[in-house]
């Protein structure tokens, strides 16, 4: 069973699609206080951060979710729900996020590379990771974004992908949190495998 968070952020049912076609049971709550009845955890995400950190803290999501990592949940942060979790982000000032993984969440610049970044790129593995069991390296994913998480530590690196000049940071796997920059829901088959992965972990 896995919880997808309801914060007002997007793509929520076509993430609960994804799960649906593998099988998985998963459901669609914006209630905080049911969180806890289980193991995996998705934080979605499509928007602007500073106005998601804000509904994610006056629901009660941010506590909760803490809570759940706390107490050794796993957690699946996608697109915007991955930036989230991070310390802070530049996005339309300085916004503080749920500092799950420090690190900050940066603005793309680029002479030669139209930002947002919209469309296929290929993700490269940086260490053994369970969110990409049986994907060949290189694989490639759906991305649309104008911001990339910067960790503090490479340790929680799982993947990068080039873009604008730049090894940006596009999956985290550390201490039961996993991220991806990409949206694995739109990702064909390889990210079906990702959302897979995270839900028989």
């Amino acid at each position: 069973m896995v919880f997808i968070a309801d914060y007002g952020a997007g793509n929520l049912r076509s993430v609960q699609k994804a799960f649906d076609y593998l099988g998985v049971k998963a459901i669609v709550s914006s209630d905080p206080a049911k969180l806890a009845g289980y193991r995996k955890v998705v934080l979605p995400g499509v928007g602007a951060f500073g106005q998601a950190i804000d509904t994610l803290n006056a629901s009660g999501f941010t506590e909760a979710v803490a809570e759940h990592v706390d107490k050794g949940g796993q957690l699946l942060g996608i697109c915007l729900g991955m930036q989230l979790l991070l310390t802070d982000s530049e996005e339309m000032g300085d916004n503080k996020g749920m500092n799950l993984i420090p690190g900050n969440v940066l603005r793309f610049t680029s002479d030669t590379d139209k930002i947002p970044q919209i469309g296929w790129n290929s993700v490269d593995q940086q260490k053994e990771s369970v969110l990409f069991r049986g994907i060949p390296d290189h694989s490639f994913f759906y991305f649309v974004h104008s911001y990339y998480c910067d960790p503090v530590s490479s340790d929680s690196v799982a993947a990068t992908t080039w873009f604008a000049g730049k090894n940006f940071c596009s999956a985290i796997e550390k201490n039961g949190i996993f991220a991806v920059q990409f949206h694995p829901e739109k990702s064909s088959d390889a990210g079906l495998q990702v959302l897979k992965n995270f839900s028989e972990c």
